[in-house]
């Protein structure tokens, strides 16, 4: 991994002559290039979080292991290097396990480093006991414990390199109390350092199968009805350029997945987003470009593909490849494959054209609906509906031009709504539950957007449930000066209010709140005024317009609370069907 100066500048000529494993563990992750840790700090990690400061490690401290996870596995997305996650042992562990997992999911590069207990005391009842390398065998790529000092170095080599080689994913790195208290001379540990990193330089041996490519071009060629379809996985191999190239030369449609949006922009004239059922369900061939062919896009089966759809599929991971078993599998990185597949069409180059009936059928549809949605968005409803304000946050955002800020998105409706009213112009600017569908990512994202793109506003457009999950890291946001704003869309509920029949409200608690409900009219924006951020309560445009203007000049951390009528979205989101 690559050195800062900073960290080039990191020596052991100081005094004392010998140093503990807390140091060790913050000069492995230093020397490999780490510059951004987040985590709780406690028994017996305190000590980690200091030394990886004093190196030129920025930690951020957060108020709960769950959030923090979060953040490191979104910051490995946006920057493509692990983003890592210190932890206690026992529940700090567990709690971490969130952010672990969501990282494995996403196939997003994150180490989580948790302190354990005394090795001599194990099975003894030790403080916060736990077998933490069992615990978190379900949800990691990669295991290691340093089980002496000697060991830190290529342990901590060892996870890093592992989250990033294949398909990324989240590794754990368990270090023990008793290890991170023994010393080793400085000499010995600069040996154990240069060999940890020798033996971590690993050369990429990724080959394709050129046969393939040709096969897949042909199929492109020779389609009636083709459809390129990308996903994060595209975004996170930075692939926007080459996909941009075989978009434009070819003139075939295209659809994103939900974080996929803005490799290529929403409003690109070939952009097929609004027309997706028509897209996916009649497509005869479909270049599927770092997604998965998962729930997401509905297996990628009838009825929502046509039976006979042929499905070219590029992924990094051979196992997903063997797994969907398409026409044409490309194992390698997507900015690779796709560079390989614009040089196998530039010999012999083909483009539908606009006046292609398909093209036609996808550009009219796209127009409709689009058109349709337009006509709902110009109403100004309050009460607020959830399009209204929507409409009012994409005129904000759109107005601020270049460089887009960051959107996060959660929670059902919120999410579900703003998925086709909010746009995305830039890539990696979006993220939201992602594959996973996991609520309560929002302020965990936040941060780490702000802290891996310093240059670019955050977003946030949650529901108050989503919120709710993570609603006291508002206090990190505002100990940081994090240009964030989260923006609230509080209907007083899971999915609204109290949504129960007459007949349903019986039994000995039938005075009590609906499970979907919470107080009415909660002030989630006074929150961060306990701490010095800027809150607003807003229930008309104007309000809402004040608001977003004010907050997204200022650049600080800010929490705008948006009353919208509790009736006005559907249960369970746009997934009753899964309810």
């Amino acid at each position: 991994m690559a050195h800062t100066d900073q960290q080039n500048a990191n020596s052991l000529n100081s005094e004392p002559t010998h140093i503990d494993g807390s140091y060790l563990v913050s000069l492995s992750f230093a020397r490999a290039g780490v510059d951004r840790m987040f985590g709780v700090v406690g028994i017996p990690v305190t000590s980690v979080a200091n030394h990886a400061l004093a190196l030129g490690i920025r930690f951020i401290g957060f108020h709960n292991e769950q959030s923090a996870g979060y953040a490191a596995s979104a910051y490995g997305y946006l920057t493509g290097r692990p983003g890592v996650l210190l932890t206690v042992s026992g529940p700090g562990c567990v709690h971490g396990l969130a952010g672990l997992s969501n990282a494995g999911v996403n196939a997003w590069p994150m180490v989580m480093i948790s302190g354990a207990s005394d090795q001599r005391d194990f099975g003894r009842g030790d403080f916060q006991e736990l077998d933490q390398i069992g615990a978190v065998k379900p949800f990691s790529k990669f295991s290691a414990k340093a089980s002496d000092i000697s060991q830190i170095p290529n342990c901590v080599f060892q996870v890093l390199n592992q989250a990033v080689s294949g398909r990324p994913g989240g590794c754990y790195l368990d270090v023990p109390t008793d290890v991170l208290h023994q010393s080793i001379s400085k000499s010995e540990a600069e040996k154990l350092l240069a060999e940890a990193e020798v033996s971590s330089k690993q050369e990429a041996n990724e080959t394709v199968d050129y046969a393939k490519i040709e096969k897949a071009v042909s199929l492109l060629r020779h389609a009636e009805r083709p459809l390129i379809v990308f996903g994060k996985g595209a975004a996170f191999a930075r692939a926007e350029d080459p996909l941009k190239r075989l978009v434009e030369t070819t003139g075939i449609p295209f659809l994103p997945t939900p974080m996929g949006k803005g490799l290529l922009p929403d409003t690109h004239e070939q952009a097929a987003t609004a027309a997706r059922s028509l897209a996916i369900g009649r497509c005869d061939v479909a270049l599927v470009v770092g997604a998965r062919l998962n729930w997401l896009l509905h297996f990628g089966e009838p009825p929502r593909w046509s039976k006979d759809v042929k499905f070219i599929l590029v992924d990094i991971s051979e196992d997903e490849i063997e797994l969907r078993k398409p026409e044409v599998g490309l194992v390698g990185d997507a900015k690779r494959v796709l560079e390989m597949i614009n040089k196998e069409i530039k010999d012999d180059p083909f483009c539908l054209g606009k006046s292609h009936s398909w093209v036609e059928a996808i550009s009219k549809k796209t127009k409709e609906n689009v058109s349709r949605m337009e006509a709902q968005l110009a109403k100004d409803v309050v009460p607020f509906n959830f399009q209204t304000p929507l409409r009012i946050i994409r005129d904000a955002i759109l107005a601020l031009g270049s460089p887009a800020p960051i959107l996060v998105s959660e929670g059902a409706n919120t999410m579900d709504v703003g998925r086709s009213v909010l746009i995305q112009t830039e890539p990696r600017t979006r993220l939201d539950a992602g594959t996973w569908g996991t609520m309560g990512v929002g302020l965990g994202y936040c941060i780490a957007a702000a802290v891996a793109s310093p240059d670019r506003l955050v977003v946030a457009v949650e529901g108050d449930s989503g919120f709710g999950f993570s609603a006291m890291e508002v206090e990190t946001l505002v100990r940081y000066q994090l240009p964030v704003v989260v923006i609230v869309f509080n209907n007083g509920g899971v999915y609204g209010g109290d949504r129960r029949r007459a007949q349903e409200i019986v039994g000995p608690y039938k005075d009590d709140p609906a499970p979907t409900s919470f107080v009415p009219g909660a002030a989630y924006h006074t929150l961060i005024e306990a701490f010095g951020g800027k809150g607003y309560l807003v229930g008309t445009p104007d309000e809402l317009k004040s608001a977003l203007g004010e907050s997204f000049s200022a650049r600080k951390p800010a929490v705008i609370n948006v009353t919208i009528d509790p009736y006005a979205g559907v249960e369970s989101g746009g997934m009753q069907h899964k309810n």
